[in-house]
């Protein structure tokens, strides 16, 4: 929940762009917290810090370390092929991955049948897909997630794992949300053939590509 508040307060990027070290002042002037909260901000700060996701001076100084320059949100470090995964860590830790979790030791009590619900659906009635349709927030959250993972993972599949798509000819992103993983593929290996497999609320906001073919779950996607 500690992490949950530092991204939401923008507390990477504000250090980020501070120079990458930042005094408790510093961030007082540049984040919205109120002035009667500044004690508690302190202590979360120093909690982070013993965690690794950020390095104390003594208290003087926060610094960024490597897991928390994953967390810049900035536009400047984001368009210069950054990986961000704010977006990611913040749908892990909201309100209805949250709840769910608190099912978890429930759920491994009971035996395993078509009948058994995930924890996710223990929590809400619902899987996690159903869910994305009917609450917009949640919706936009995971969409945004989903992306800020693709570009993450997506770096990494193609510049150290080239040499599992010798031979391949094509490849199908099921769930592929903007099509970010397909179109790495389709840059780095043009000879696959990419295409993208996922809900109509997704594609139609997809941006217009012609590296990749679009497919479209009127259905189900698990279905698939």
């Amino acid at each position: 929940m500690a992490l949950r508040c530092a991204i939401n307060l923008g507390i990477p990027t504000a250090i980020h762009r501070l120079g990458g070290a930042a005094t408790l002042s510093e961030l007082h002037a540049a984040l919205l917290v109120a002035a009667s909260k500044r004690p508690c901000l302190s202590r979360i700060m120093t909690l982070l810090a013993t965690s690794g996701i950020f390095k104390s001076n003594f208290k003087l100084y926060y610094h960024l370390t490597t897991a928390s320059r994953l967390l810049v949100d900035d536009e400047d470090t984001t368009r210069g092929g950054h990986p961000c995964i704010s977006q990611h860590l913040a749908v892990c830790s909201s309100p209805f991955i949250f709840t769910a979790s608190l099912n978890l030791d429930e759920w491994l009590k009971e035996e395993e049948d078509a009948r058994t619900a995930a924890p996710f659906a223990m929590a809400h009635g619902a899987g996690v897909y159903d869910v994305v349709r009917r609450d917009a927030a949640f919706g936009t959250c995971f969409d945004e997630a989903m992306a800020s993972d693709s570009r993450f993972v997506s770096e990494i599949v193609v510049r150290d794992y080239g040499e599992v798509f010798a031979g391949v000819t094509s490849v199908v992103d099921v769930g592929g949300h903007n099509g970010t993983m397909a179109r790495a593929i389709a840059k780095a290996f043009p000879h696959v053939r990419c295409s993208v497999l996922d809900l109509p609320r997704v594609v139609d906001a997809m941006p217009a590509d012609d590296t990749v073919d679009i497919l479209v779950s009127f259905g189900g996607i698990n279905q698939y």
